[in-house]
């Protein structure tokens, strides 16, 4: 696998045993999150066929991909902490983190009022069309972004009802990965109304709102479900580390990536006035942009975005934020090399700490 570190490119090579196991446990998760909606649908079908539209847009949206991150380091975890990749238990929790995930994003695409997510219209968007096309009664936009709410709280049922096997150590680690998530996305509409350019907060947010229910606590249960408690404190630092540099990534893919490769819309950050840390360093240090955007009491306009993305560049801050991620992948790395791990696994989650860091969607 070759990546671009700044403007250097550089090779680091997955194990391919390690990762074919677990790619194999991944295939299990795909098949417990598919029975489990097949049965959903089968249980509603006869009493309550409304709802398989519910269940319907959890399925299309598991469907459609998306790059099952959070299952990938639960699974890596547990095997790099010695567990075996026919464990009991194993395929559902990480399918249970999947399920957490599309819960986010459900509620995240009607927060955003994003129209697509992974190449096909949003949730909401799609259940305000049904509505439209059947002539109902009552707001099209409103019936989509309550359907959507809804589909999510279900995810997020079936996710609980996954874990629910697991061990006490897992379980009191899953409580706390879902509330930082939640009180995470809520500080990020928080930061957002504020307009606080305060680049500390922004950071917080990052690391609150993504990078812990990515990687820190996914790796985390999927040592604790092993019985490795030692790998908390090394996983905690590469994860912490990663997945702020993931965030960064997501920010930056968002302000100058391709909506194409991405499968969702670019830009949303500035239409939505979201306080990100790219954006926070650059309102600091540039008064372009705080005169474009400071005046505003809403987010950018398209017609703005590209004027944006300029001085984000000229600023040198596009620049910093690469360098930012660097540094933070060093940092995980360097966490890898105290951890009580196998050469193996450290290389193996080396590889996939630029695989995350250096993606393009």
């Amino acid at each position: 696998m070759t990546t671009t570190v700044g403007t250097s490119p550089r090779t680091v090579e997955a194990v391919p045993t390690l990762r074919a196991a677990r790619d194999a446990v991944l295939k299990d998760v795909e098949q417990v999150v598919t029975t489990l909606l097949e049965d959903e649908r089968a249980r509603w079908k006869g009493d309550a066929p409304q709802a398989l539209s519910l269940i319907d847009g959890i399925a299309d949206l598991v469907a459609a991909g998306g790059k099952r991150l959070r299952p990938a380091f639960c699974v890596s975890g547990f095997l790099a902490g010695g567990g075996s990749a026919d464990a009991p238990g194993l395929a559902d929790l990480a399918a249970a983190l999947e399920m957490l995930h599309v819960f986010a994003l459900i509620h995240d695409d009607v927060i955003d009022a994003a129209d697509t997510r992974r190449g096909r219209p949003a949730l909401h968007v799609a259940q305000a069309r049904k509505h439209s096309a059947a002539g109902w009664r009552g707001a099209s936009e409103r019936f989509g972004e309550n359907a959507a709410i809804l589909a999510g709280d279900l995810a997020l049922v079936y996710a609980d009802r996954l874990v629910a096997g697991a061990c006490a150590p897992v379980r009191e680690e899953w409580a706390v990965l879902c509330s930082e998530m939640i009180v995470g996305q809520f500080l990020d509409v928080s930061v957002a109304a504020e307009y606080n350019a305060d680049p500390e907060m922004s950071r917080w947010v990052a690391v609150c709102k993504s990078g812990r229910y990515s990687i820190h606590r996914p790796l985390h249960i999927g040592a604790l479900l092993a019985g490795r408690t030692d790998l908390g404190a090394s996983f905690e630092a590469y994860g912490r580390a990663l997945g702020e540099a993931f965030q960064l990534r997501d920010d930056l893919i968002d302000a100058f990536g391709d909506g194409e490769m991405s499968g969702k819309p670019t830009g949303l950050d500035f239409e939505q006035h979201k306080m990100t840390l790219l954006l926070a360093l650059a309102i600091q240090r540039d008064e372009r942009v705080r005169a474009l955007v400071l005046p505003r009491s809403g987010g950018i306009d398209r017609a703005d975005a590209d004027e944006l993305r300029s001085l984000l560049i000229d600023s040198g801050v596009r620049a910093e934020v690469e360098s930012r991620i660097d540094r933070l992948v060093a940092e995980a790395l360097d966490a890898l090399e105290r951890a009580p791990l196998d050469d193996a696994w450290r290389q193996e989650l080396s590889a996939m700490a630029y695989e995350v860091a250096y993606r393009s969607r």
